[in-house]
């Protein structure tokens, strides 16, 4: 029972860490359309 007690902590902080790294690392769920290369339609600053 104690050693369960011990290791929820540690459990649960693997799993953030891990959920963090698969979301930062896996492949991306952005939904944007495909527009391509926008054109710089103003003038820069100088």
């Amino acid at each position: 029972m104690k050693m369960n007690t011990l290791a929820k902590p540690f459990k649960a902080a693997a799993q953030y860490v891990s959920e963090a790294f698969l979301r930062i690392f896996g492949p991306t769920d952005d939904s944007y359309p495909k527009t391509g290369v926008q054109p710089f339609e103003g003038s820069p600053n100088k």
